[in-house]
């Protein structure tokens, strides 16, 4: 079940959002076959540690963050993959692994690939393994403010690139 304070953080700033029940799903991409929806419909939050700060970074499911490419779009120094262990208490309220992109929400700064703005809508974790959350793209975007940029390792076949103008939105962190 997502948590009643997720809920209300994206009614306060009036986020329209539909709630997904599924079967329990650990993985992202367990996700996206429960919900038979490409892996690419779903997006992830993998929790990062700087020096002095954690970041939240949203990719898609079948993706994986490329932490050099992420100090480049941040400049966060000392960036590295946070162990569960180190985060866990950032979200009380949220199963481990069930991080939510929602960094406002938290306290953290988030950073978004480029690659989900092709998207109209994405289906993100909340808190549950059994219950996920469809935003527009546009919505999220709208209130999390997120650092944009190719932050995911190439997939193959792929040149490196944005899908829009990631220099038009500044977050205000």
């Amino acid at each position: 079940m997502i948590p009643q304070n997720i809920l209300q953080y994206l009614e306060r700033h009036q986020v329209p959002y539909e709630r997904r029940p599924h079967l329990r799903a650990i993985t992202a991409q367990a996700l996206a076959q429960s919900l038979h929806v490409s892996g690419f419909q779903v997006a992830k939050s993998v929790i990062l540690r700087s020096e002095d700060a954690f970041w939240i970074c949203v990719v898609g499911a079948p993706d994986t963050v490329d932490v050099d490419r992420v100090a480049e779009v941040t400049g966060a120094k000392g960036l590295r993959l946070a162990d569960e262990a180190e985060f866990a208490d950032l979200f009380p309220d949220c199963e481990v692994g069930a991080e939510p992109p929602f960094g406002r929400r938290y306290g953290l700064p988030v950073v978004m690939d480029g690659h989900l703005g092709e998207a109209e809508t994405l289906l993100f974790r909340a808190g549950s393994h059994e219950e996920a959350l469809e935003l527009r793209v546009a919505d999220f975007v709208g209130v999390e403010a997120p650092y944009l940029g190719a932050i995911i390792h190439d997939r193959p076949g792929e040149a490196r690139r944005l899908p829009f103008d990631s220099e038009a939105l500044q977050p205000d962190y």
